[in-house]
């Protein structure tokens, strides 16, 4: 199993967003982190597909959309044309994750199907065979910078165990306040996309913190 450093754009300044992107990608980051919010579904409002576009122009790292809105059917194909490679929607606002996961699927992305902190990994099940990725939430969506929940270490090994008796290779996500104290942690429990942005973004060079998360995560491999 390898690790991969998603960094994401919540926490760069956003007035030079290519410059951030171009210093995560010298630090080996395997993908860009797009959090998409709506104001309903989680209590803030960031970026839509302009930013995922423009984003496509100045990276050939896949994009990585996490789409925290209420109605995410509406808006798969903007992303996707906007150029996401993968998509993840939450389990808890959709009335028919199959066909959810399928659309995302047809358009030629990978489909992730997400969870928050107080939503069982259960929820996933009956739709395993459609996911590509689990996005574990370990904070309570909406805002950068809050605390990791310590009890999703467990959680994340409870996913891997759902996986594992489906046989499915769908890759295992953590997103929200991860960073070099629990990286090794999340990935001996079974995690492979690690996504990071106070992290990253808040330190004085994210190359360099970018390279020292995966050092630190690949110790619990």
């Amino acid at each position: 199993m390898s690790v991969r450093i998603a960094p994401s754009i919540l926490s760069a300044d956003l007035a030079y967003l290519g410059e951030a992107v171009a210093r995560v990608e010298a630090g080996g980051a395997d993908l860009i982190h797009v959090d998409v919010m709506d104001g309903h579904f989680v209590p803030n409002l960031s970026l839509g597909t302009p930013v995922v576009a423009a984003l496509k122009r100045v990276t050939k790292l896949p994009l990585d959309v996490h789409l925290m809105i209420d109605n995410p059917d509406r808006y798969l194909e903007m992303f996707v044309r906007a150029g996401a490679s993968m998509v993840s929607v939450h389990v808890e606002v959709l009335s028919d994750i199959g066909r959810t996961l399928s659309a995302i699927r047809r358009l030629g992305a990978r489909a992730g199907l997400a969870v928050n902190p107080a939503t069982p990994v259960e929820r996933i099940d009956g739709a395993i065979e459609l996911v590509d990725h689990v996005l574990v939430m370990s904070v309570n969506p909406g805002f950068s910078g809050q605390s990791f929940i310590p009890g999703i270490v467990e959680k994340v090994a409870s996913a891997k165990d759902l996986l594992s008796r489906a046989r499915s290779a769908a890759a295992i996500e953590v997103d929200g306040g991860v960073d070099m104290t629990n990286a090794a942690a999340l990935v001996r429990a079974g995690a492979n996309i690690l996504v990071a942005a106070t992290a990253i973004f808040s330190a004085t060079d994210p190359a360099d913190t970018t390279r020292a998360l995966r050092q630190a995560a690949e110790k619990g491999l």
